[in-house]
């Protein structure tokens, strides 16, 4: 890279740090809500734990022994995995036995998944062979997180509400993940840029709905498709609704 890459490659970096800083710490409203009820009501732990394996994995590519010049990744990841384990640890605190036992058992899971990862990347693999290996589970794992929102996405083309889908995360999510792609490719690196490429189109079609139905805001079809996507609002600092699952929108 030229100076001028070099620069707009840190730019576009600090950029995606700090618009995934925002979408990691979108769930502290649920926790909140957590804390003060001391029940976890019937929000899912899975989002937080299966995020949590992604920070992990990103923080990993990321370090100068796996892939060059994308520390920023590690940086931003490296908090997202912190901020994800405290989530969990609350939740595990609050949930009813056979949720917490869940919880727990896919915890252990998530944490051997990633040593597993991480040693044979270390102990077996060297150069480019450690970075193809990291780089392709950092990928899937990337792309599950981002197509979290399609969900929300289909209850918004059927409602014709955009009640449950706020603009602000909207934005900020296609904004991190056009951050994160920019950057990739001025570092040249398929496992930055195609994963956030697909996340920022994602991000896109969000802001595309949500001028389509923004009029409609509040208008949604009945109380069963309110009741679906509830907790999304909850999460997301609206207005209470009865309560069903969880669901998380973050991730780099």
């Amino acid at each position: 890279m030229n100076q001028m890459q070099k620069n707009a490659h840190l730019v576009f970096g600090i950029f995606g740090n700090v618009t995934a800083l925002f979408l990691f710490l979108a769930p502290m409203i649920t926790f909140w809500r957590i804390i003060k009820t001391k029940s976890t009501e019937q929000f899912s732990g899975i989002p937080y734990v299966m995020t949590l394996l992604n920070c992990l994995l990103s923080a990993w590519y990321g370090l100068p022994f796996v892939s060059k010049n994308n520390l920023l990744v590690s940086t931003i990841n490296g908090t997202g995995a912190g901020i994800e384990v405290i989530y969990v640890l609350i939740f595990i605190v609050y949930a009813p036995k056979k949720e917490k036992t869940k919880i727990l058992g896919l915890f252990a899971f998530v944490l051997t998944f990633f040593a597993a990862v991480a040693l044979i990347s270390l102990l077996a693999l060297h150069g480019n062979t450690r970075k193809l290996f990291c780089g392709f589970a950092t990928a899937v794992f990337s792309i599950i997180m981002y197509g979290s929102p399609l969900s929300i996405m289909r209850t918004v083309i059927t409602t014709k509400s955009v009640e449950f889908m706020p603009f602000f995360l909207s934005l900020f999510c296609f904004l991190c993940g056009t951050s994160w792609f920019i950057y990739g490719l001025l570092g040249n690196d398929p496992f930055v840029y195609v994963n956030n490429g697909f996340g920022s189109f994602l991000g896109a079609l969000q802001l595309i709905l949500y001028f389509i139905y923004r009029k409609n805001k509040g208008k949604g079809k009945g109380e069963n498709e309110i009741k679906s996507t509830s907790a999304v609002s909850v999460e997301l600092g609206l207005p209470d609704k009865p309560n069903t699952n969880g669901a998380q929108n973050s991730h780099v």
